[in-house]
Formats: C-alpha cells, structure tokens, sequence
C-alpha cells in the first residue's frame, strides 16, 4: 500500500501565533515509509536531469536533501546559516519578516560544471530558497530544479524564486496558510 504522504503531515493551528496554521511535516521523516515515498518520488521525478550535486538549505532541507543525493547517488552541498562552516564561504543575505538572515556554502563546494537541484522542505515566502537559488548562482553552476516536499501556495514564494531562477519548481503536496 502506497504511503499518502498528506496524511502524515500534522496541522497545528494557532503556531507560531494566532491565526497561523503551521504544518509539522516530521512526521514524514519519522515514518520510514513516509521517508521512502518522499525520496523516492524526488529521486524519480529528478533521475534524467543530469544532477551531480543537491543543495540543501538549513536545516530541514538536509533532512530531504541527504537521502535523496544518496539514493541519487550524488553528492550533498549544505546551505548553512552564518557561523557554521569551517572554511572560507560564499554568502548569501536575504529578507525576512523582521530584519535579514544568511546562507552560506563553502566556496569549493561547487563548480561550473554542477547541475544542481535546489532542496527545502517547505516553500512559503520564498525568501530562503531566492536565497539559495543566488548562493548556486555565484559558483556558475547550472540550477536543473527546486524542489519541495510542501508549497503554501497563497505565500508567494514561488513567484519570488521565479524571479531569480528559470528553473522548474516543483512541490510534491501543496496546501494554503488558512
């Protein structure tokens, strides 16, 4: 029997404040079917796009991005909040709701002749995967999609990356803030 993954997601209403309808989608991760169907349906839907490389942003996109370079075979780059990685880096700055934020990934991480596909759990706003879209951009590497397991489709953050990427975007579940 095939794992629907939208039963899996919890709604929480009312988190981080009133109003808000906050989707907990760990429950995906903590159900190794759950887990498998969401690799599998990205490692499918990606397989003929010539990825070398997938970028995750911090911190649940590691949590789709790593298994899924492993069963792409491929390797992981993370996009990493200031502070956290050891050597010299490529930055990012990018909008929140109050004041700015960053990602970074090593300056070595990834070259011009990386195909890339761009990995987050969750595309609301956009501003961290515009971000992350930027961050690829800097190293000349070739962006072959973004994708997500959940789109709030009523956030317009797919229009904020449209604007930085032609890339396909693409989310497995989507769902409005209501």
């Amino acid at each position: 029997m095939a794992t629907n993954l939208e039963d899996l997601i919890v709604n929480i209403p009312d988190f981080p404040k009133p109003g808000i309808i906050f989707r907990d989608i760990t429950p995906v991760f903590g159900s190794a079917d759950g887990l498998k169907a969401m690799t599998d349906l990205l490692a499918q839907k990606y397989a003929d796009r010539g990825i070398t490389k997938i970028v995750g942003a911090e911190s649940r996109g590691f949590m789709v991005g790593a298994p899924l370079a492993y069963a792409m075979g491929v390797g992981f780059v993370p996009a990493r909040k200031p502070g956290k990685l050891p050597r010299a880096v490529l930055r990012e700055t990018y909008e929140l709701e109050y004041g700015t934020d960053e990602l970074q990934i090593h300056t070595d991480a990834l070259t011009a002749d990386d195909v890339v596909l761009l990995i987050d759990d969750l595309l609301a706003t956009g501003g961290t995967a515009a971000a992350q879209a930027r961050l690829v951009q800097q190293t000349g590497a070739k962006i072959a999609g973004v994708a997500f397991l959940m789109e709030l489709t009523d956030l317009g953050g797919r229009a904020k990356l449209e604007e930085v990427t032609d890339a396909e975007i693409y989310s497995i579940l989507q769902a409005t803030e209501e």
